[in-house]
C-alpha cells in the first residue's frame, strides 16, 4: 500500500493507535490527528496527546481534528422520536464504555493537560446535508455522502455486538436515519 507518487520525506508506518507510539522523541514538525475517536480507546486519549507532544520537535505543531457525533438541529427541529436522533443516541451509548464519544467536546482541556501551550480549538457545526448560507450549503452538498455512508460502517458493530440488536433493525434506523439526516428542514449538524 504505497502510493506511486510518494514523496521523498514520506515513509509510511503502521502501528496501533491504542499503544506508545514507536517514533523517536523530537522527529516531526507537524502531526495532525483527524476522525480517531471511534478508534482510542477511553483511557488512552492523556497518553496518545502525550505521545504526540513527545514526537514533535520543539515549536513543532499538532492539529486535531474530530466529531462528536451526537446530532444537533440548527432550528432545534430534531427531537428523540426522529431516526437520526435514536442513531446518535445509541451510537453514543455503544461505544462509551470503551471509547469516549464526548472526547471531542474536550481536546482542549486534554491539551493542555498534556503539556501544550498557546491552544486553539474552534468547533464548527458540520451540515449532514445542505442547509443555511452558502458556505453551509456547500459544505452539507459535500458530506451528504460520507453521512449516508457512515451511519451504517460506524453503527453496524457496536449496535450488533454492544447494543445486541439484530441486523435488520440496524439497518432498518440506518435507512430511517439516512432520511432525517437528508432533510435539509431539520438542518441537521454534527460538530466538528
Amino acid at each position: 500500500m504505497k502510493p506511486d507518487d510518494m514523496p521523498e520525506n514520506f515513509t509510511p508506518q503502521l502501528d496501533n493507535i491504542n499503544d506508545p507510539f514507536t517514533f523517536n522523541p523530537n522527529t516531526f514538525d507537524f502531526v495532525q490527528s483527524r476522525m480517531v475517536c471511534g478508534g482510542i480507546n477511553r483511557n488512552r486519549w492523556p497518553s496518545y496527546l502525550r505521545d504526540i507532544k513527545k514526537v514533535l520537535k520543539p515549536g513543532g505543531w499538532v492539529q486535531l481534528v474530530e466529531c462528536h457525533y451526537m446530532v444537533n438541529s440548527d432550528n432545534g427541529s430534531i427531537t428523540d422520536n426522529h431516526a437520526i436522533k435514536q442513531w446518535s443516541n445509541k451510537y453514543v451509548s455503544s461505544i462509551a464504555g470503551v471509547k469516549d464519544p464526548d472526547a471531542p467536546l474536550r481536546l482542549h482541556n486534554l491539551l493542555g493537560s498534556a503539556g501544550f501551550t498557546g491552544i486553539e480549538t474552534n468547533m464548527i457545526r458540520l451540515p449532514l446535508c445542505p442547509w443555511g448560507d452558502a458556505k453551509q450549503v456547500q459544505l452539507g452538498q459535500n458530506n451528504k455522502e460520507n453521512v449516508q455512508q457512515l451511519l451504517s460502517t460506524l453503527a453496524v458493530f457496536p449496535f450488533t455486538r454492544r447494543l445486541n440488536m439484530s441486523i435488520n433493525a440496524v439497518n432498518d434506523l440506518v435507512k430511517r436515519a439516512r432520511v432525517d439526516a437528508a432533510n435539509s428542514s431539520l438542518k441537521p449538524y454534527f460538530r466538528v
